[in-house]
């Protein structure tokens, strides 16, 4: 689903207010990456609160701090949220973590997490615990699907990589290496891991793979990455290594996008906060898990390419990109 917004929708949410007027309720927006490299999600987010009735200087402030693909910030930014006393605080990926550290008594939404269970965020899907809940993206399935879908696109390839960000401390407990490793094991395939720290390195990690042998290469769901895919979907075309990434990759220019929705999700996290508001626990609030998820092909990229996309993909695809 896509979310019609105007240049003044993205910008208002941000707008600072040195006195908070009596009445208004004041949430917490800790995001890893910036809003631009967010794509559509927040402001998804922000329409649905608007959705349920919150209008930002009538009866909502929203405080927002973003890492800007620094992780090592999350701990500090989450820190000055709880300092400005929030009512909520609304995270996704590795800020999850991070806020969960900082408060065990502010509520915290996470609008997207891998695995929150096998990461140690909650106790349990159904009856989270403690001050945390929101929705889970099936990470590790969605990994293993991806490696699926690499390998029905060049059946000739017999070395995958995994590109990830190094600095992303959810990755080690959330699975979804693990299940690449698994799925690749079962069909036969190497996989070997490929971190970056920054966008700068990117280029660097996508050439070394060409020397290395590498025949297609998965992107792990890490928002500095995806907010870098127009980069990516260029370098990858560039040293003619294929990739499939989230969605949004396959939109910027890369080769295949298979994942949840993120718009969908970023606009649901918003009535977890509405039920918080209102006086609801999140510990009692169970995680939702993804029901929506998207295969776009980039037919554009396959020419660049020159890879001829298997009939059986094409006619499976919700989207194909000419």
């Amino acid at each position: 689903m896509l979310f019609a917004l105007g240049a003044g929708a993205l910008t208002a949410p941000f707008r600072a207010f040195t006195q908070q007027p009596a009445g208004l309720r004041r949430i917490g927006i800790l995001g890893p990456s910036s809003l631009k490299a967010a794509g559509g999600r927040w402001p998804a987010f922000f329409s649905g609160l608007r959705d349920l009735g919150y209008v930002e200087g009538r009866n909502l402030v929203i405080e927002s701090r973003w890492a800007e693909g620094k992780y090592e910030r999350l701990p500090e930014l989450a820190a000055e949220l709880v300092r400005l006393k929030v009512e909520v605080i609304v995270t996704h990926a590795g800020g999850s973590l991070a806020a969960r550290r900082a408060t065990t008594s502010i509520p915290i939404v996470f609008a997207a997490l891998g695995d929150p269970q096998a990461s140690g965020i909650v106790d349990n899907l159904a009856r989270p615990g403690g001050n945390i809940t929101g929705l889970s993206l099936f990470g590790p399935e969605i990994t293993a699907k991806r490696v699926e879908l690499a390998l029905e696109a060049g059946p000739k390839v017999r070395r995958l990589a995994f590109l990830a960000n190094g600095n992303n401390v959810d990755l080690a407990s959330s699975g979804r290496f693990q299940a690449l490793e698994q799925t690749a094991k079962s069909l036969n395939v190497s996989v070997q891991r490929v971190d970056v720290k920054d966008a700068r390195e990117i280029e660097t990690a996508i050439a070394a793979m060409g020397k290395l042998g590498i025949g297609a290469f998965v992107v792990d769901d890490d928002p500095m990455l995806l907010g870098n895919s127009a980069a990516m979907a260029a370098s990858s075309i560039r040293h003619r290594i294929p990739a499939i990434a989230a969605v949004e990759f396959a939109e910027a220019g890369g080769l295949v996008g298979f994942g949840a929705d993120f718009t969908a999700m970023f606009r649901r996290a918003a009535t977890f906060v509405d039920k918080i508001l209102k006086g609801a626990k999140p510990g009692d609030l169970p995680v939702e898990r993804a029901s929506k998820f998207e295969l776009v092909i980039n037919q554009g990229a396959a020419k660049a390419l020159k890879m001829k996309m298997p009939q059986s993909m094409l006619l499976r695809a919700d989207r194909v990109i000419e």
